[in-house]
């Protein structure tokens, strides 16, 4: 019997966890759909949100340009710039090759069909991915990297000075989405066991909307870099995933145990 309660447990090892996923879409629904694999009850409160770019029309150029092969690279350095391409139900073509700046960025893109040619190996940032591309690519290629409106131009400008033929195009701003009364409590009250958060832009959302959150409420970060993120806007951390993917977030989680296992909790 007691093996049986073992063989569960480890099948199940989010078993009585609530864990809040900040983003929607077909990522959040496929995080929810791994934490409900291990036992968890997923919470999906999208934090974060697109609005669209001050200037559409040079959006809408170069994603025609993007889909009549103009590029031999795409950049993207946030997930919710996937959010957009595929809004605009963008086409990338099989010759054109695509770089995203995470795990994060780059499941996000094959939850919605798109392929990944390149993650950075190590530093997942502009920077990094800049490194790697210029190590790639010796010869001068045709870029064209989709920033977000408050990013610094990091990546266009490393690329260029290699002498890359880049186009850095605004593809949205983004913009902060309130989360419910009947969450914001859940959170407060410690019903909700963890917060995954996956971007320094979600982490700013999180200390904004959640400004009394319990010491006992797991705070998961996808990497060192949004849990560096995280801890400038004041947001403490508990836990960095050792792989930045949504399995290595998660298993970072699974690492604690659940806090208030022993309270009942009425729904």
């Amino acid at each position: 019997m007691n093996q049986d309660v073992h063989s569960a447990a480890t099948a199940k090892p989010l078993k009585g966890w609530r864990v809040l996923v900040p983003r929607g879409g077909p990522w959040g629904d496929s995080v929810a759909a791994t934490l409900r694999s291990q036992g968890a009850v997923p919470v999906i409160a999208p934090l974060i949100n697109f609005a669209p770019s001050t200037d559409q029309t040079t959006l809408e150029t170069a994603l025609a340009d993007l889909a009549a092969g103009a590029f031999d690279w795409v950049t993207l350095t946030s997930a919710t710039t996937v959010d957009v391409l595929y809004a605009y139900r963008a086409q990338i073509p099989p010759t054109t090759r695509v770089a995203a700046v995470g795990e994060t960025t780059a499941a996000a893109l094959s939850a919605v069909g798109y392929r990944v040619d390149l993650v950075p190996d190590d530093d997942n940032s502009a920077a990094g991915m800049a490194s790697q591309l210029i190590d790639l690519e010796p010869t001068p290629r045709r870029i064209l990297t989709l920033r977000s409106e408050i990013a610094k131009p990091v990546l266009t400008r490393r690329l260029s000075e290699a002498g890359h033929d880049v186009r850095s195009v605004v593809a949205y701003r983004t913009v902060g989405v309130p989360v419910t009364e009947r969450i914001a409590h859940d959170v407060e009250s410690g019903r909700i066991n963890a917060i995954l958060v996956t971007s320094g832009s979600v982490a700013e959302q999180v200390r904004q909307q959640f400004p009394h959150i319990p010491a006992s409420t797991i705070i998961a970060a996808i990497g060192p870099r949004t849990a560096k993120d995280a801890r400038k806007v004041g947001l403490g951390v508990n836990a960095v995933a050792r792989e930045q993917t949504v399995d290595g977030l998660i298993a970072a989680v699974q690492r604690f145990p659940l806090p208030h296992a022993s309270d009942e909790f009425s729904l």
